[in-house]
């Protein structure tokens, strides 16, 4: 199990550097560049991302659910701390911010979190998801002037949240037992929170937006939906 643990997380690390380059080569940044994080947990994915830029922490917005963890990155990187209330809009007008970024967070935009073991009807469970993905990417377009959404694929044979082959392509009236099962020794634990997106979905969701492809072994492991002011 360990010796999995240790695979996955050098690779996931190698992906997430690659995502790092391609956002640094695809905005222009400076001190004044301002930035989002949306869903940032403690900003440390973004401070990664960042690491040898000149924007400056105070120029950077990290915003979750969880208080501790925002608090955690402002005293850990200087970064400002955004508190997502519960009907998920933030308190910024317009274009407020030069650049959203966005990694691995739409796909858990879905359900009341006390109802993701509950819900075993696949078709329900899509469709209540999508309305508040739709509201989620409202957002993301509200407040970003440019933005830079990346989710995993969900045509993927690895499902990234539990490092489970073939787990995502499971109708969900399975993937939930099998998950209860996996979950009692599995090296990675995860709840049925996730609505993964494909290429299709995402491309028609974020409509005219550059789709990026990442790729693993000839296979697109994940998806970055990218608008900018800059480049091709």
């Amino acid at each position: 199990m360990g010796q999995i643990k240790e695979i996955i997380k050098i690779l996931s690390n190698r992906a997430r550097e690659k995502r790092a380059n391609l956002f640094k080569g695809l905005f222009a940044l400076n001190e004044n560049t301002r930035i989002l994080d949306l869903g940032s947990e403690t900003g440390s994915n973004i401070n990664a991302v960042l690491t040898g830029s000149p924007v400056k922490p105070e120029n950077v917005y990290i915003a979750d659910i969880d208080k501790v963890l925002i608090d955690k990155g402002r005293d850990a990187f200087g970064y400002v701390p955004v508190l997502i209330g519960e009907s998920g809009r933030l308190p910024y007008p317009d274009g407020y911010f030069d650049i959203l970024y966005c990694s691995s967070v739409i796909e858990h935009v879905t359900v009341k979190k006390e109802q993701v073991w509950s819900i075993y009807c696949g078709s329900s469970f899509k469709s209540k998801s999508l309305v508040r993905q739709k509201d989620f990417l409202e957002e993301i377009q509200r407040l970003g002037k440019q933005y830079f959404v990346q989710t995993p694929n969900k045509h993927f044979p690895i499902e990234s949240h539990s490092w489970l082959p073939f787990l995502a392509w499971l109708p969900r009236r399975l993937l939930i037992p099998v998950l209860k099962f996996t979950n009692r020794f599995w090296v990675k634990k995860t709840n049925p929170d996730w609505h993964l997106l494909n290429i299709k979905e995402m491309t028609e969701l974020f409509y005219g937006a550059k789709i990026v492809n990442e790729n693993f072994f000839g296979l697109t492991k994940s998806i970055m939906t990218v608008k900018h002011n800059i480049g091709p």
